[in-house]
């Protein structure tokens, strides 16, 4: 059955609250269980490393709710967050993963899930999160809510971005790594996908975006991440 937003927030005002954490990186699981441990209204009852093993016991177990990361094994997490939804509507995601919010907060969102943080920030504001989350609030940094907030007020005139949203979660995450200066072999290794899959992803972007040679993808991919990070002109 469903957990309603009216029973998560009793929960949460009468007693723990139950945490599935999905990463595959098993030190990062483990520093979330030791940061969380000594929280009194808050328990982790849940671990995995993909996706399907987070659908899994999301089926057959009550959580309040689940930390996703972007990058998983088996699939990209905003198709989690996706999945989540449409399993339990009223299951809140928070996504804390190392991508630039910039990129993918509007992008989880949008998915489904209450809220985005990065890995980077400070414990506190992990645990801040989670309780704001919790209580039926949606959560992201100053940052990605000024970044939205002007995204909003000034709307989207550029070219370049209505192109780049016309790439898949899995697609925008290799187009960004791309910008950052990886090689697909780097890219295959992070993503745990093969330097083929790796390849045709490629392929697909440079199909979407119009390009024709990888000099000219690499190109592009930096200059975009150069004006999402506000360093363009």
């Amino acid at each position: 059955m469903n957990t309603t937003r009216a029973q998560q927030q009793r929960r949460y005002e009468g007693g723990q609250q139950r945490i599935l954490i999905v990463d595959d990186h098993p030190i990062f699981r483990k520093g979330i269980v030791m940061l969380l441990e000594h929280e009194q209204d808050i328990i982790i009852c849940g671990e995995a490393e993909t996706a399907t093993q987070a659908m899994g016991l999301v089926e057959s177990h009550e959580f309040d709710l689940v930390i996703a990361d972007i990058s998983l094994k088996d699939t990209n997490g905003i198709e989690l967050v996706k999945s989540l939804k449409a399993l339990k509507p009223h299951l809140p995601v928070l996504v804390l993963s190392m991508h630039d919010e910039s990129l993918y907060a509007e992008r989880a969102l949008r998915a489904g899930a209450r809220g985005y943080l990065m890995k980077q920030a400070p414990p506190d504001e992990l645990v801040a999160a989670i309780r704001q989350v919790l209580r039926g609030d949606l959560y992201l940094s100053a940052a990605a809510n000024l970044l939205m907030l002007n995204s909003f007020v000034t709307g989207r005139d550029s070219s370049s971005k209505s192109s780049v949203e016309k790439l898949s979660d899995r697609e925008l995450e290799i187009f960004e790594l791309l910008g950052q200066g990886r090689g697909t072999s780097m890219i295959a290794h992070d993503l745990r996908l093969s330097v083929k899959t790796v390849e045709a992803h490629r392929a697909h972007i440079k199909t979407k975006l119009g390009i024709t040679t990888a000099p000219e993808l690499v190109r592009a991919a930096v200059e975009w991440l150069t004006r999402r990070s506000g360093g363009g002109d």
